[in-house]
């Protein structure tokens, strides 16, 4: 449910080695916003170290849809794609390093690489990833409860859990701090 969109690593890394001079390698302090919501986004990035995550507000609240770790492409491509304002705020929550490239230069590598099957294939491949991450974490806030979102993500991502902030995982589970606590301690006396 809470799967990590995984691009193809020897296809992305030659595809990267090819379009390199695209690629600007930049370092970001955590708690960067990259982009914030209601702005165009011009720029895709690709994370070498760090890790980002994707939020929207929500009535003053920061509520976190998606994190990405190392050898991950983010961008928000709604508004990428369609230049239309993004739904969402992209923000660094640790020191990163990253890969970033202007969308002029994208649209360069994709109308080349987009003859190519595998090239095409990784595009779409981390679409529709993309696309089921955010389905399956939208469903279980309808199938599961808080316990079980956690459990599941404890099961399939426990890097996070290991990595990231509680108050983000909690805003990611959709509870509060709190309640992540208490869930936490009653698994511990289990």
């Amino acid at each position: 449910m809470f799967e990590r969109v995984v691009l193809n690593p020897l296809l992305t890394a030659e595809l990267i080695a090819k379009y390199q001079h695209f690629f600007v390698p930049q370092s970001f302090s955590a708690k960067t916003i990259l982009l914030e919501e209601g702005q165009i986004a011009e720029k895709v990035y690709w994370i070498k170290k760090g890790c980002i995550r994707v939020w929207i507000n929500h009535q003053g609240s920061d509520v976190t849809f998606q994190f990405f770790l190392e050898e991950s492409l983010v961008a928000s491509m709604e508004s990428f794609w369609k230049g239309s304002a993004s739904q969402i705020t992209i923000e660094t929550i640790e020191a990163c390093d990253l890969l970033v490239a202007d969308k002029k230069d994208i649209k360069i590598v994709l109308e080349d690489t987009l003859e190519k099957r595998d090239f095409r294939d990784l595009f779409i491949n981390a679409i529709f990833d993309r696309t089921f991450d955010y389905m399956q974490h939208s469903l279980s806030f309808i199938k599961l409860t808080p316990e079980q979102r956690y459990l599941k993500l404890l099961d399939e991502r426990p890097e996070l859990v290991q990595r990231i902030a509680q108050h983000y995982l909690a805003s990611y589970l959709g509870i509060s701090k709190v309640h992540l606590s208490r869930i936490k301690s009653k698994l511990a006396l289990k």
